[in-house]
């Protein structure tokens, strides 16, 4: 079932699965006034001439080719728009667009709609009772049409910006934390980095290169149910493997098939995911701030904007509590808040050192992160607000900027 839902979800992510849907349904509708034609009633069905439809028909035909094209042209200039500007990394979530994917469809749906009802009326398809149920059909699509272009002129005005886009990965990492924030170590006992002395282990390594997706816990604890053994989770969500990384460690010798079964639980890919990776979602977050600011780009707010969110994902993250264990023979590590914090931290603190706002906004957003009077938080937030000091000490900035930095900084 985890797979079956994997395989979904990327199929829900691409847009020509919802094209070709609306497409055919597009199509279904020309044809569905030749289905019921013989169920209209003969004392409400009345003539209606072929000209009156077909130039409807034309109309919708011809301006939803145009329109389809320009909408394909503006798509591809918000993605290009969110690779240069914001990140190559954001790019996958204005590709996901819902509202971009559902409004080219209806365009297109229409557009197929359209040409097939007119190729059907100039073959003499329909009789009188059918052009009239292609003729309600027709004031049906161009309901929905209208209602779909107003969508996207709403919409044109969002997609490929900044402010959108880092909307975009705030969302997506927000809900990758929350989801692990409920469950820490994906529904496992906890790992933790100590070694555990099993008289015998077995290594299980990944298949080849990539990123790790998405694991199936469930899977593995019925692996490690039917085979009597306790199974360590080594590669998370988000590592990079190769064929000699371990994926799993198993307590003892399994067999090749065995082996087989716990590598099919992990799914490895050319690039990350946000949906079981938060890092992922906090290191985009990062990078969008660090790209704005080169003095190139000179765009202090945006990295602002960047910490502001970045401190309303990771407090999302702070809420965690205690899982439910369902698979008690498997362990996971949990996610690491050191690494956390760096990812979110690290290289703005570096990077925006000769910025005094991007500075003050930093060590009030570690501030805000100690106040939430959790150890690790705590420490992790004292140990950026000191590094971040660090950076700024060496800078250009003047000696009373740098002085009303050591009084915002934390002392622990």
């Amino acid at each position: 079932m985890f797979k079956i839902k994997i395989f979904f979800l990327g199929l829900f992510k691409k847009m020509w699965p919802k094209v070709t849907a609306f497409a055919l349904l597009g199509v279904a509708s020309a044809f569905l006034a030749v289905l019921l034609r013989n169920r209209i009633p003969d004392d409400i069905a009345y003539p209606i001439a072929p000209e009156t439809v077909g130039t409807i028909l034309n109309i919708l035909a011809s301006s939803m080719l145009a329109v389809t094209t320009f909408s394909l042209t503006v798509m591809v200039s918000a993605y290009s728009s969110a690779t240069t500007t914001v990140s190559p990394r954001a790019t996958q979530l204005v590709v996901q667009d819902h509202t971009a994917q559902n409004v080219l469809s209806t365009f297109l749906g229409t557009f197929l709609f359209s040409l097939v009802g007119i190729i059907a009326l100039n073959a003499n398809v329909y009789q009188d009772k059918g052009r009239v149920v292609l003729f309600i059909t027709t004031l049906l699509v161009v309901v929905i049409m209208v209602i779909a272009l107003i969508r996207w002129i709403d919409r044109l005005t969002k997609i490929g910006r900044v402010g959108e886009t880092t909307r975009l990965v705030e969302e997506a990492a927000t809900k990758s934390l929350k989801k692990r924030a409920e469950a820490p170590c994906l529904g496992c006992n906890r790992l933790d980095r100590s070694e555990v002395a099993w008289p015998i282990k077995h290594d299980v390594v990944a298949p080849g290169f990539g990123y790790v997706q998405f694991i199936d816990t469930e899977d593995l604890g019925k692996v490690a149910d039917a085979n009597d053994c306790d199974i360590h989770v080594l590669a998370v969500p988000g590592r990079y493997v190769t064929p000699k990384t371990a994926l799993a460690r198993t307590s003892k010798k399994v067999d090749a098939e065995v082996e087989a079964k716990i590598r099919k639980a992990f799914t490895i890919a050319g690039e990350r995911a946000f949906e079981q990776d938060p890092r992922f979602g906090v290191c985009v977050l990062a990078e969008i701030a660090v790209r704005a600011l080169p003095p190139t780009t000179n765009d202090p707010g945006t990295a602002i904007d960047v910490l502001g969110r970045l401190v309303s994902a990771l407090a999302t993250f702070a809420a965690n509590r205690e899982e439910v264990v369902k698979c008690k023979r498997v362990w996971v590590p949990p996610l690491d808040i050191d690494d956390l914090f760096n990812d979110a931290f690290g290289t703005i603190a570096h990077d925006s050192a000769n910025m005094l706002s991007v500075q003050i906004r930093l060590q009030k957003c570690l501030h805000y992160l100690h106040e939430l009077d959790i150890d690790e938080f705590k420490e992790n937030a004292v140990k950026y607000s000191r590094l971040a000091l660090m950076y700024t000490d060496r800078s250009n900035l003047l000696d009373s900027q740098k002085q009303e930095l050591r009084d915002l900084a934390l002392r622990g």
